[in-house]
């Protein structure tokens, strides 16, 4: 009996810790796409062109990156709570380093402190749930905690523009750093790495089913010396690139420079990434269970799809309706961000379940270093395209939008590519 009262007392704490990372996944979101919406803003007032405002923004992405691995072994080693703690403080500062830095240096510098700090929470989380949760029970958690990221692309989209409206960017971004470390104290205080910290038992079922460790650098040696893994990381690589350099960057641009939108109007439009999103993942399953009954032939059909979306906007940027650049939005959140969930599912059974750490962690690099590559790039192809008043031309916009078509075409050959677990070597 005091044993299933310490359950239950377990299964009721638990949703305390999962609500507070919850929280803390919609600031990661947040700060990942936030800089669309206050691009040009940035750019005038750091008196930065297009490919360092690239940079800028993709500082954010390279040390999430590489931190991916190195998370794992902290979050074994030290332990989640304490890591995401540490690292929380960090983004913290970078925020509010960003917002006060009169130069574009400063401003690179507190983008990548950013970067680094909200890089150990995704794992960090998932490490947490399996504690906490049961087999049965992680997958709802997962899925819960992907649409509370689709939360975060929506903050950072209308609610981001009107903070900045109202405070400017600077101060924008000063107030979230502050929440931020808020977040951090907060996980301090809530989370704990697994029930038997507060005396009670876990119920999860892998404590009663203990399973081989597997050395960390067989680990890695198994997941990148077989074959199938690289189809999914260069899917990842191209796909996850396209969304974040055009949602996480140049489509704020893009919307107010070629279709004469103001801020708040753009930002409404961006927002639709955030509901593609959160609608993408139930409907991408349906479709991956009900109809084609395949994950693989789901993810060649989204590339399909992704590629001659790609097509129109690089054949037609300027001539689109608004409610299409909406249908726009719609889609690349779909086809682009909410997929991704199919291929983490893909790549973990790809691998025995105590590599799930390690196979995650390594293809995770992939769309990191994506969007790392694709938003100065972009940058670049614009900033050789730019108008009396400083804007970018149509012309720019055409061609960088050309590069995105290519990486769509990329990604559809590698998904062709991809095999589902049973058939895979």
């Amino acid at each position: 009996m005091a044993q299933t009262h310490l359950l239950q007392q377990a299964r009721q704490y638990r949703w305390r810790i999962f609500w507070c990372l919850a929280v803390g996944y919609i600031l990661v979101f947040f700060h990942r796409l936030c800089t669309a919406v206050v691009a040009v803003d940035m750019m005038n007032d750091l008196n930065a062109g297009g490919a360092l405002i690239g940079f800028l923004s993709s500082g954010y992405f390279y040390p999430y990156a590489l931190m991916q691995l190195p998370t794992g072994l902290l979050s074994d080693s030290w332990g989640p709570r304490r890591t995401i703690t540490l690292f929380l403080a960090i983004a913290s500062v970078g925020s509010v380093l960003l917002g006060l830095t009169p130069s574009a240096a400063g401003a690179m510098l507190g983008r990548v402190m950013v970067g680094l700090g909200v890089s150990t929470l995704f794992v960090c989380t998932l490490k947490i749930l399996a504690e906490w949760f049961s087999v049965r029970e992680f997958s709802l958690m997962t899925a819960i905690l992907m649409a509370m990221g689709g939360l975060g692309s929506l903050s950072a989209a209308a609610p981001m523009a009107l903070l900045s409206g109202w405070l400017g960017w600077r101060f924008a971004f000063v107030t979230v750093g502050a929440l931020t470390g808020v977040l951090a104290l907060l996980v301090w205080l809530v989370v704990r790495d697994h029930p038997g910290e507060l005396g009670w038992p876990s119920p999860a079922e892998h404590r009663l089913q203990p399973a081989e460790m597997i050395p960390l650098g067989n680990g890695v040696k198994r997941v990148l010396t077989r074959p199938a893994f690289w189809p999914l990381a260069l899917w990842f690589f191209f796909t996850y690139g396209i969304f974040i350099s055009f949602g996480g960057l140049w489509g704020g641009p893009y919307f107010m420079q070629i279709h004469d939108l103001t801020r708040n109007e753009a930002s409404r439009i961006l927002s639709m990434l955030a509901v593609g999103m959160i609608l993408g993942g139930p409907l991408l399953s349906l479709i991956s269970k009900r109809l084609l009954k395949s994950q693989s032939r789901t993810m060649v059909l989204s590339s399909l799809l992704l590629t001659a979306l790609m097509a129109a906007l690089a054949r037609y940027p300027s001539q689109f309706p608004v409610v299409g650049l909406y249908g726009l939005c719609l889609a690349l959140g779909i086809f682009a961000s909410a997929i991704v969930v199919i291929g983490f599912t893909m790549t973990k059974e790809l691998f025995p379940v105590q590599m799930a750490g390690t196979s995650i962690g390594l293809v995770n690099l992939f769309p990191f270093a994506g969007g790392a590559v694709f938003q100065p790039l972009l940058g670049f192809i614009l900033q050789r395209h730019v108008n009396t008043d400083q804007t970018f031309s149509l012309a720019g916009y055409q061609q960088a939008f050309f590069v995105l078509w290519l990486a769509s075409l990329a990604a559809l050959g590698a998904s062709v590519c991809i095999r589902e677990a049973n058939t895979a070597k």
